[in-house]
C-alpha cells in the first residue's frame, strides 16, 4: 500500500443521503474509510453492493466507515429523489455524498465506475481499486489499516459473498460483449442500413443478419447525442450479444408514464432466460429511468440474438450493459 496522500474532503457534495449531515474526512479520524464511486445504472457498481455489506457485517464493531459517493454518468441520475429510490430498491444503507457536480469525482482524479478509496485512520489515501474483483484483496487491506491504528481481535476469515439477482457478479468467463451507447455520441457497431439519422425522427431496419456485438433499430426513432428516443409504437432495438446478462438502461421520456415491452430472445420467448425485470414470456413495462436485468442465460452460454419491442411510444433507452 504506497499510497499516503491525504484524502480531498467530501464538502463539495451536492446532498447527503442516509444521514442526517453532511460527512467531512477529517471528522473521520480514527476509523479505516471505504469510499465507493457509483451510480444506480451501472451494473458493475451492483456487483459492489453485497460486498460493502458483508465488509459492514463483519466489521460492525470495529472503526470502519463505508461511504458512497454517487457520481452519475447519465443527466436523469443527478436527481437526489432518484438516487435515494435506488438506494431504497438495492438496500443501500451507508451513508451516500451527492456528487452531482463530480467535484469529489476530480478531487480524487477518478475515472471510474465503480472505485474503491482506501482511507487510513489519519485520513491518508492508502489503496485504491478500480472495477469489480480483489474482494479478498479489500479485506485484507481493511486488516492491515485496523491493525496499524492499533485495533485487535480483528477477524480475519477470508470474504466469501455471493451476490443475487441484479447483484450476482459478472460471469467473466462468457463475457464477450461489452458496454455500448445507443446515443450516436458514443455508440459501437450501429448497423440499421444507412447508420444514424441524428437528432431527427428516421424509420429504421433492422438487416438480415447482425454479426456479434452489433445492433440496429427499426421503427420511427430519434437517435440523439446520449439516447434513442421511440416515437411510434413497435419500435424495436436488436443486439447481437454473448455473455449471460444483458441490461438496458432505460426510462420514459415523461416521468410518471410507463411502457409495455415485449422481449425475445432468437426469436422465442426467454423462458428460463428472463431477466429480473422480465417474466418468462418476455413482458415488462419501463416504468422509470433505471438499468433493466432483460435476459439471465442458463448455461451453456452461446451467441444469441436479443429483441425488445415497445408496444408505446415514449421509451428513451440509453446503455447496454452485460455480465
Amino acid at each position: 500500500m504506497p499510497e499516503r496522500i491525504h484524502a480531498p474532503d467530501l464538502t463539495a457534495a451536492t446532498a447527503w443521503l442516509n444521514v442526517d449531515r453532511p460527512i467531512g474526512i477529517r471528522e473521520l479520524r480514527g476509523h479505516v474509510v471505504i469510499l465507493d464511486f457509483w451510480t444506480y445504472c451501472c451494473v458493475n457498481c451492483m456487483h459492489v453492493l453485497p460486498i460493502l455489506r458483508d465488509l459492514e457485517e463483519r466489521h460492525a464493531n470495529d472503526p470502519v466507515v463505508v461511504i458512497g459517493v454517487h457520481s452519475a454518468k447519465f443527466d436523469a441520475e443527478k436527481d437526489a429523489a432518484r438516487i435515494e429510490a435506488a438506494m431504497q430498491r438495492y438496500g443501500v444503507s451507508h451513508p451516500v455524498a451527492v456528487d452531482s457536480d463530480y467535484a469529489i469525482w476530480r478531487g480524487f482524479d477518478n475515472n471510474y465506475w465503480p472505485a474503491l478509496y482506501f482511507i487510513d485512520a489519519q485520513g491518508r489515501t492508502r489503496h485504491h481499486h478500480f472495477g469489480e474483483g480483489a474482494y479478498e484483496q479489500s479485506e485484507m487491506i481493511i486488516q492491515e489499516l485496523l491493525a496499524q491504528n492499533g485495533a485487535e481481535g480483528i477477524s480475519r476469515e477470508p470474504l466469501s459473498v455471493a451476490g443475487r439477482g441484479l447483484e450476482a457478479f459478472a460471469d467473466w468467463s462468457n463475457l464477450r460483449s461489452g458496454e455500448n451507447y445507443v446515443g450516436y455520441g458514443r455508440t459501437q457497431n450501429f448497423s440499421s442500413p444507412g447508420g444514424a439519422a441524428t437528432d431527427r425522427p428516421h424509420i429504421y431496419a433492422v438487416p438480415a443478419r447482425l454479426r456479434l456485438n452489433d445492433w440496429a433499430l427499426s421503427g420511427n426513432w430519434t437517435v440523439k447525442k446520449g439516447a434513442a428516443a421511440l416515437n411510434e409504437p413497435n419500435g424495436t432495438i436488436a443486439y447481437r450479444f454473448h455473455a449471460r446478462d444483458l441490461h438496458l438502461v432505460m426510462g420514459p421520456a415523461v416521468p410518471g408514464t410507463s411502457v409495455r415491452f415485449r422481449v425475445r430472445i432468437d426469436g422465442m420467448p426467454p423462458g428460463a432466460a428472463h431477466g429480473v425485470d422480465v417474466d418468462e414470456q418476455g413482458e415488462g413495462a419501463v416504468t422509470e429511468q433505471r438499468l433493466y436485468q432483460l435476459i439471465r442465460q442458463p448455461q451453456p452460454i452461446t451467441d444469441r440474438q436479443f429483441e425488445i419491442e415497445f408496444l408505446g411510444p415514449g421509451v428513451e433507452t440509453f446503455a447496454f450493459t452485460f455480465g
